[in-house]
């Protein structure tokens, strides 16, 4: 199968090419006409930086197009999801997802909750998702690929966040990533 990966380099790179794939990573904004040129069967998004438009979706449509997300979704769709899970005191964990036209909101395939500890800090419990989520994906890829994977629609609940949203809470950051979480446990119900 030839799989467009949308990311940083990852173990699953090497782990879906000993499934015998041919792999096409990008990390830079996509676009369909890029897309039409490597010509691939699935797309795969983790940790990618930009939202996919509709058009380039819809050549995936509707079940070839993967997200790997480190929330439990509906919870922290978007940006900093590890930080808003202890900023809003809402559920840790990870989700893979179908990929819509929304910002993490298509059909869950699975997820798993993820208990992360006050001892952590935001840079460990970001690793400690990360592990997570490629540990899922491997567990699943193979029911992924051939589309006979679970799925559930999303609830409207939940929460969303941008890049620009965790500005206001840059000052409770004093050790970078490296500050204890429980230093910004809860900090959004006291604003």
């Amino acid at each position: 199968m030839r799989i467009l990966y949308l990311g940083p380099d990852s173990i699953l790179i090497d782990y879906l090419k000993d499934w015998g794939n041919q792999i096409n990573q990008c990390q830079d904004k996509i676009t369909s006409e890029m897309v039409l040129k490597m010509k691939p069967d699935f797309l795969i998004s983790y940790n990618y930086r930009f939202i996919l438009k509709s058009d380039v979706l819809e050549m995936f449509w509707p079940s070839r197009a993967v997200n790997l997300h480190i929330s439990y979704l509906p919870w922290n769709r978007g940006a900093d999801p590890n930080f808003w899970s202890f900023a809003e005191n809402t559920p840790k964990g990870v989700t893979i997802h179908y990929m819509d036209e929304g910002i993490d909101t298509g059909d869950i395939i699975v997820q798993k909750k993820v208990t992360l500890g006050n001892e952590e800090t935001l840079k460990s419990a970001y690793e400690k998702l990360h592990r997570e989520i490629r540990e899922l994906f491997m567990e699943h890829w193979s029911r992924i690929s051939n589309r006979t994977c679970y799925r559930q629609k999303q609830t409207s609940t939940g929460s969303m966040h941008y890049l620009k949203d965790r500005e206001r809470f840059m000052h409770l950051l004093k050790k970078g990533w490296d500050t204890p979480v429980r230093e910004v446990q809860g900090c959004f119900k006291s604003w």
